[in-house]
């Protein structure tokens, strides 16, 4: 994987459906000031140092593809730079470590049961350290029209405005402002302008009518400007005014266990594997996934013997109503006057979302 593709990819929600498990409770891993890292046979552990002393709250992630499918598991140091990666299934291990200040270490291939002390990289420069920011961090840079500028379009108020490109809108689900979407890719095409760029990108993928619908209640031609003004000055070097502080107390007791399942072109948006009432049911049990828009199969985890399937399931029926995110297309008819129109992407080659499904 490359440097962003573990982290920023377990909130990002592209291409390969990610499952993240939370468990707050104390590590036997993270002993008492003075005591020396105690292990099992099924754990890592170890300390974790740079030019500058041991490196406390950093990440140290584990992965491996020995697994039937992709497994991962992510602990904070403690004060004194210690780690444990605990209760590991049996496999041959990529360990690195990624923090804010740092970049990514070289990787290490490790096994359970060895005490392994890791150098962190200290970045060069901001500019390398803010691109393991979290994406809100650089979505923060995003410019709002003033107060003054209200009534816009169907935004009433900046905080009407605000909620649209914030609470209400994508972000409730996705991370605007991380690597994929606070630059332009090249896959998208070639484009005279950033604002030509962003006309392009809200029409494509399984959800640009949601995306145009959204853009219609904050007035599309404005909002767009800012996005086209916000990746420009990023393009030339812009960083997030403030900076993110690393975990500390009980946020380093954390461990996070991870599997990639689903497809790499599948969108994995919701997960479930118990009973919000009794979560006691189903302990240990499979784990049910619900892509959006994206495919006709409900993938499946088993989070004990780590293997991802899925069941196809019967194409669904036209005269079912609509929920969640699939909304009718009225909404979008402001939205595509602006944008440049269906027309202005054919003459250039680049096919709208309409032609392609």
């Amino acid at each position: 994987m490359g440097r962003t593709a573990l982290l920023y990819s377990v909130i990002v929600s592209i291409a390969i459906g990610v499952l993240i498990t939370f468990s707050a409770v104390q590590l036997s891993g993270q002993p008492s000031a003075g005591s020396a890292v105690r292990i099992d046979n099924d754990d890592i552990g170890g300390v974790v140092t740079s030019t500058e002393g041991p490196e406390a709250g950093v990440w140290v992630i584990a992965e491996t593809t020995d697994l039937p499918t992709k497994f991962a598991k992510i602990v904070v140091t403690d004060d004194q730079g210690r780690y444990v990666l605990p209760d590991l299934p049996k496999a041959n291990y990529n360990i690195w470590v990624r923090g804010y200040g740092l970049v990514d270490s070289p990787k290490v291939k490790a096994a359970p049961g060895k005490i392994l002390n890791l150098k962190a990289v200290v970045a060069r420069n901001e500019a390398a350290a803010a691109e393991y920011y979290p994406a809100i961090y650089w979505y923060s840079m995003l410019k709002i029209p003033d107060k003054s500028d209200f009534p816009l379009g169907k935004a009433k108020s900046q905080d009407h405005w605000l909620a649209g490109v914030k609470t209400h809108g994508c972000i409730s689900c996705h991370q605007l402002g991380n690597k994929a979407t606070r630059v332009i890719p090249k896959e998208l095409g070639e484009f005279k302008s950033s604002l030509e760029a962003w006309q392009r990108r809200v029409l494509s993928g399984q959800a640009s009518e949601v995306m145009m619908r959204n853009l219609d209640d904050v007035e599309p031609k404005r909002a767009l400007e800012l996005f086209a003004d916000w990746t420009d000055r990023i393009t030339v070097g812009e960083l997030p005014k403030s900076k993110p502080s690393r975990p500390q107390g009980v946020e380093r007791n954390v461990v996070i266990t991870l599997w990639d399942w689903a497809t790499p072109k599948a969108y994995l948006h919701d997960e479930i594997a118990t009973d919000k009432r009794n979560p006691t049911v189903n302990a240990n049990g499979l784990i049910y996934g619900s892509p959006e828009d994206s495919t006709d199969f409900m993938p499946i985890l088993d989070p004990v013997r780590h293997q991802a399937t899925d069941v196809k399931v019967p194409v669904r029926d036209p005269k079912t109503g609509h929920g969640g995110h699939c909304q009718d297309q009225h909404a979008d008819a402001g939205a595509i006057a602006v944008l440049g129109n269906r027309t202005h992407l054919e003459k250039s080659g680049q096919r709208s979302q309409s032609d392609v499904r």
